[in-house]
């Protein structure tokens, strides 16, 4: 019997066909994020304010313990401008769930939290402490400008940031919560209020500089403390390889072995949740199923009380999209690329700066989604194989949202709201 060619797939058109299924999944996930968000928009008007405002005035939240610890869970979303109780509880709640999925083997687990470490309780543990320490020590400024200030900080930075490269121990997660309560939370204080604001510049930028800034600090002194254990934590000897690709544990590696279109859209949902290093999407959908609850209960709850969780939603969605498709290949072969920057970064500060109009979404999503990834991998690969690779991350925030924001008010239709 002859065999042709015609028994065989073709590598080619197999390939082709998986981009394209790609591409249409990621279509899906903007289309389905613009829908919800052209349906909360066209709601808002009739939505109850059953929930109390975050934004009314921030020394309320000193005012009781109820308040502090509603004030305080309420930062743990900050990094991703919602700034919603509900939203850090949902985000919590199915970081756990993931967690203790990972832990049983669980297909349905999705990428495995805080890149299969194991460390996750640490790090969140560090995560916490860091948050309240900062928060009873430089809470105070809330309280004179009536203002919120980037206090969270330490919760999306060097508290976990020490736990994953030294791993795990009361001596390690305290030293990590200390470190980012007395150094990221200082750096970006003066940097949003006496940069950012009198500049006119996006206040991301100052709180992302206090998280780079103390970070090279508290990772030099980390090396000199005493009682910290040599680092050996799976970020040590995982760095980034001659691409910029960030190396990751093998157990996150193998969950991204395969991209197709599922992929796409569970990597899109991480996404949302690489800031406080989780990277997963069940704590992703925690997240954002509790912000948009927020939302419905009092649509002035989320985003600063700005009401423009819609498009900031809508915006995140698009950048990430891109990213992933854009640098897939990226992913398939270091199993990690930073695609999450311009999330937490350049695409929501976008839509603040310049309101809630198309062009604000789309521009501020493209020009993230094509300069914040490559420039924090670059950046990540020349750091000391003892300093965590989110250094890179946050280092690439600060430069993409200086230039390209400020830039993009030269534009016809970009207008500042005032």
């Amino acid at each position: 019997m002859t065999r042709t060619t015609e028994n065989f797939p073709n590598p080619v058109k197999s390939k082709a066909w998986t981009a394209v299924m790609r591409c249409l999944a990621g279509l899906a996930v903007v289309t389905v994020t613009t829908a919800l968000a052209v349906v909360l928009t066209a709601l808002s008007n009739a939505m109850p304010q059953l929930l109390p405002s975050n934004e009314s005035q921030p020394y309320e939240a000193y005012s009781s313990i109820p308040q502090f610890l509603r004030w305080l869970g309420s930062q743990t979303t900050e990094a991703q401008f919602f700034k919603t109780e509900l939203g850090g509880l949902g985000m919590l709640l199915g970081g756990w769930v993931a967690h203790i999925a990972w832990k049983r083997g669980r297909r349905w687990a999705g990428f495995p939290i805080s890149y299969g470490t194991g460390l996750w309780p640490w790090a969140v543990g560090s995560a916490l402490l860091g948050l309240l320490l900062s928060d009873l020590a430089w809470g105070w400024t809330s309280i004179a400008t009536g203002t919120s200030q980037p206090t969270f900080v330490p919760f999306v930075s060097v508290s976990p940031a020490v736990v994953l490269v030294y791993g795990a121990g009361w001596s390690v997660a305290v030293t990590g919560a200390v470190l980012g309560a007395a150094l990221t939370t200082p750096i970006a204080l003066l940097a949003v209020n006496f940069v950012c604001h009198p500049l006119g510049l996006p206040a991301v930028t100052g709180s992302v500089t206090g998280m780079w800034g103390g970070a090279l600090i508290a990772f030099l002194l980390a090396r000199r403390l005493p009682w910290m254990p040599p680092p050996g934590g799976p970020f040590f000897a995982d760095r980034p390889d001659e691409a910029g690709q960030q190396s990751v544990p093998a157990s996150a590696s193998t969950a991204s072995s395969r991209h197709g279109p599922g992929w796409v859209v569970r990597r899109v949902l991480a996404d949302f949740t690489e800031a406080p290093f989780y990277g997963n999407e069940i704590a992703a959908v925690g997240l954002i199923a509790g912000t948009v609850l927020a939302y419905v209960l009092n649509l002035l709850t989320p985003v600063q009380g700005s009401g423009l969780l819609p498009a900031v939603l809508t915006a995140q969605a698009l950048t990430a999209t891109i990213g992933i498709l854009l640098y897939h290949r990226r992913w398939a072969d270091a199993g990690s690329y930073p695609t999450f920057v311009p999330v937490v970064s350049v695409a929501p500060a976008t839509v603040l700066a310049y309101g809630p109009t198309v062009q604000a979404i789309v521009v501020g999503a493209v020009l993230g989604a094509l300069a914040g990834p490559p420039l924090a991998a670059q950046i990540s690969k020349r750091l000391p194989p003892d300093f965590h690779p989110f250094i890179g991350n946050v280092l690439s925030m600060t430069i993409c949202t200086l230039t390209i924001i400020p830039l993009l008010s030269i534009l016809p239709g970009f207008t500042a709201v005032t």
